[in-house]
């Protein structure tokens, strides 16, 4: 498409970017388990006011825009008290899960250089471990060292723990993690790091706006957060359960100490001192406002409402999926993602992709995944009111289905054009 040689007028560009969100998914009729989170009208109606404020602004440096210096802060403070950081907690907003996992991944290569001596490092995840992880060590030159989980998709400490030696300077895990949404070990995770002497970082961009509202509302958890010895850092991503748009995140770290290993300083340049807290240097000041209009607006009671919501519709889900012949959940749930595949001992095979495909066709929209072959939901708050009619539609499209394969065995969750 060549740069017009006119400009075109407002109506004539909305016009057609309409016509291209044509093919979109219509997470605004729920039916979308992922990639947006609707925490309701209310929450739009500040959402879009509060856009049109913050349009423009530039967090690269917040000397020139105070008011993001100031809202960054607030959601970092709130973030971390959700999270059990105490005061001496510090942290930064990013622009999503992966940089907020990226900024850990680079706080412990900094650390173990600088406190250890350590030049070629390691980290060690579970299989079950975000994708991000491994970006991150691809970035920052650590060797990976991946582990399988246990059979009940959580991590195992043991295989972990043989995993680590003098150069791992990062050890994982996930509150959940995504593919099965189950929470791995974390205190003894962090106790086997903390006596290698590494950091330990807890995943929750999933549920870091989800497990400390679930344990307000009474729901038994593991221990995950910093009231674990050892958790050095915690992500949590306001743009998932948060509600808030894309993209905001926030890593915590436990001390400023621990904070300053994620930031890069550079004094030696023309333009002066320069300094920033993630990969980006300009930062779009919307992200920014919109995540501290959400916190303001939801509240503590907002959280609560919307996070029962949620986990029930997710458990409503998980017992309507086992309750249709074929199919079966994979391990068991603790908040609110759900992996949906083939019961295997079904006897006439029944291909889950297949499945996902009559889905699609119905409007329902899946994340793919394998290994093993499922599909992925994340329940949100906005899934709710029509679980049901998906439930319906899941049952129907398994009787469709049966004794077919789909010829697209593909689980792409990625831009690669």
């Amino acid at each position: 498409m060549p740069l017009p040689a006119q400009g075109r007028s407002k109506d004539d560009i909305l016009d057609e970017l309409r016509a291209k969100q044509a093919g979109d998914v219509r997470w605004q009729d729920g039916k979308t388990f992922g990639m947006v989170y609707d925490g309701g009208p209310s929450l739009h109606e500040v959402q879009e006011a509060v856009a049109v404020e913050f349009l423009h602004e530039n967090a690269l440096n917040i000397l020139a825009f105070p008011s993001l210096g100031a809202m960054q802060s607030e959601v970092v403070r709130i973030t971390a008290d959700l999270l059990h950081g105490g005061p001496d907690a510090a942290g930064f907003m990013t622009s999503g899960g992966t940089e907020s996992i990226l900024m850990a991944v680079k706080s412990a290569r900094e650390r173990g250089r600088a406190e250890r001596g350590i030049e070629q490092a390691n980290l060690v995840v579970a299989e079950s471990a975000h994708a991000a992880f491994h970006k991150g060590a691809h970035y920052f030159g650590l060797e990976m060292r991946k582990v399988p989980v246990r059979p009940d998709w959580r991590a195992d400490v043991d295989a972990m723990a043989a995993a680590i030696d003098d150069n791992t300077v990062l050890v994982v895990g996930s509150a959940p993690q995504y593919p099965q949404g189950v929470i791995d070990p974390i205190a003894e995770l962090a106790a086997v790091a903390a006596e290698a002497g590494a950091n330990f970082h807890v995943d929750a961009c999933m549920g870091g706006f989800v497990l400390p509202f679930m344990e307000e509302l009474g729901y038994e958890l593991p221990p995950w957060d910093f009231r674990v010895e050892g958790v050095t850092s915690i992500s949590a991503d306001l743009h998932k359960l948060g509600y808030a748009p894309k993209g905001a995140s926030v890593i915590v770290h436990r001390d400023k100490e621990l904070r300053r290993y994620q930031t890069f300083v550079f004094d030696g340049w023309l333009g002066g001192f320069y300094a920033s807290p993630g990969m980006q240097g300009t930062r779009p000041g919307l992200p920014i406002a919109l995540a501290w209009a959400t916190l303001q607006h939801l509240g503590m009671e907002g959280y609560l409402r919307l996070t029962k919501i949620a986990i029930d519709a997710a458990r409503r889900m998980v017992e309507g999926i086992r309750a249709i012949e074929g199919l079966t959940v994979l391990g068991e749930p603790e908040a609110h993602l759900v992996a949906i595949a083939a019961e295997p001992a079904r006897p006439e095979p029944l291909d889950v992709f297949a499945v996902g495909d009559a889905l699609l066709a119905r409007g329902w929209f899946h994340d793919r995944q394998t290994p093993p072959d499922s599909l992925h939901a994340t329940v949100s708050a906005g899934n709710a009111p029509v679980i049901d009619d998906y439930l319906r539609d899941l049952a129907a499209c398994v009787a469709e289905v049966a004794g077919t394969r789909s010829d697209d065995r593909a689980t792409t969750y990625a831009t690669l054009e």
